[in-house]
């Protein structure tokens, strides 16, 4: 296992660290708890020692399964980190209320302990409930020991945040596809510059970047890049590689779902050096980066500047879903319509959620085909066409090839 400094903590981390957010699954909503188990002890066995969790991973029971991984002497092992879900803080005691339920089922305090998912919005939240003093009184009590966030929005808004206080660490999504999507490689870049430990999540885009070889013949595009290509690799592996290249990187999480990808990633981090990719190397992943980018149904940059909406319609996230949906297929269509479906659906669902200090997302049902997204679209994208077929495949049950093809 390769190890690098954590930030300026003082402190070496494993290249690869183990996300717990997809762990192995028995069905669709019971967690093999044996195998998970067993997977966590044998990455810790081979040199992770970085273990990532949330409160609300599989509804609660990533932290606990994570907790019981780490009796038996596996604590002293590894750096521990868990999130405040900072959607459902409404009240400064939340904080305590949670930090003390996570640590319940961790059976153990955190090393770290991060924001959940900072965006411009949860940045004021923290800000009008003063949640940094709750933060620094937490770890002054002995509670954790390094305090940072983790990110979903655009980089202006990461480097507010960044900027904001004196954070040990941030984690953002970083992949060779999303190199300008949320903070991006211009987000990898100043976190180097301001020397923070830099935790990446998404490496492999929820296994988008990682086709398993018999799928292959079915994307012929990328099968011939890797052929014609010199230097051998499995998917994953080029997608890890990529992110490991960057200097500024600490710790790249994996979530992996069963032990075969826990046995293949360990391969890879043995490997990892920053700055070692060749030219040739580049190229193949820029070829490989172009035609990710050919299956997309709707050519979105998430620049945003589409943004607001007068109606509430969110519209990079609704064209997220449907470029996934395009990509995965048709069987994939429960999986991703579950995100769309925790969205408001009706001008009257968006303002009652929002009166609520719930944080929401707008569906397309929203759209009423005002335009006025078309002049701010520099990808010039017919948003108010493609809201009507996402409309038709969310709602109405339609086929992707009937709208689309």
């Amino acid at each position: 296992m390769k190890y690098r400094k954590m930030g300026s903590l003082g402190w070496d981390v494993s290249v690869l660290g183990f996300g717990a957010m997809r762990l192995p699954m028995i069905d669709q909503t019971t967690v093999n708890e044996e195998e998970a188990i067993k997977m966590l002890r044998y990455a810790i066995d081979n040199g992770v020692n970085y273990i990532d969790t949330a409160y609300p991973y599989h509804n609660g029971e990533s932290e606990v399964i994570v907790g019981k991984a780490l009796q038996n002497g596996y604590r002293e092992k590894v750096h521990l980190t868990t999130k405040l879900p900072i959607w459902l803080v409404k009240k400064r005691e939340d904080f305590d209320k949670f930090l003390s339920e996570q640590i319940e089922r961790l059976q153990t305090k955190p090393d770290i302990y991060l924001f959940h998912g900072l965006t411009k919005s949860r940045l004021e939240k923290i800000k009008n409930l003063n949640l940094i003093e709750k933060i620094e009184d937490a770890r002054e009590g002995g509670l954790f020991q390094y305090t940072g966030f983790s990110f979903h929005d655009n980089f202006e808004v990461f480097k507010d945040i960044l900027d904001y206080y004196n954070w040990d660490c941030c984690q953002i999504q970083f992949n060779y596809l999303d190199i300008d999507y949320q903070a991006g490689i211009n987000g990898v870049k100043y976190a180097g510059s301001k020397k923070i430990a830099l935790i990446i999540m998404e490496p492999i885009r929820g296994g988008k970047l990682a086709i398993p070889e018999k799928k292959l013949d079915t994307r012929s595009e990328i099968k011939n890049i890797l052929d014609k290509s010199k230097v051998k690799r499995s998917m994953a592996d080029w997608a890890l590689q990529f992110v490991w290249n960057h200097s500024e990187v600490s710790v790249v999480l994996s979530g992996m779902s069963n032990m075969q990808q826990v046995k293949e990633n360990i391969e890879s981090a043995n490997k990892a050096v920053n700055n070692s990719l060749i030219e040739e190397e580049m190229q193949t992943i820029s070829e490989l980066r172009k035609v990710y980018d050919k299956y997309d149904l709707v050519p979105c940059t998430s620049c945003r500047y589409c943004l607001p909406c007068p109606n509430g319609v969110s519209i990079p996230w609704v064209f997220r879903l449907l470029n996934d949906l395009g990509y995965w297929g048709e069987d994939s269509k429960v999986r991703i319509s579950f995100f769309y479906d925790r969205m408001a659906k009706t001008p009257e669902e968006l303002e009652k959620r929002l009166s609520e200090e719930e944080e929401v997302e707008g569906a397309a049902s929203l759209c009423i085909q005002c335009g006025e997204c078309l002049e701010k679209c520099p990808q010039q994208i017919d948003i108010p066409d493609i809201m009507k077929k996402a409309n038709g495949i969310f709602e109405e049950g339609k086929e992707i090839s009937e709208l689309f093809f």
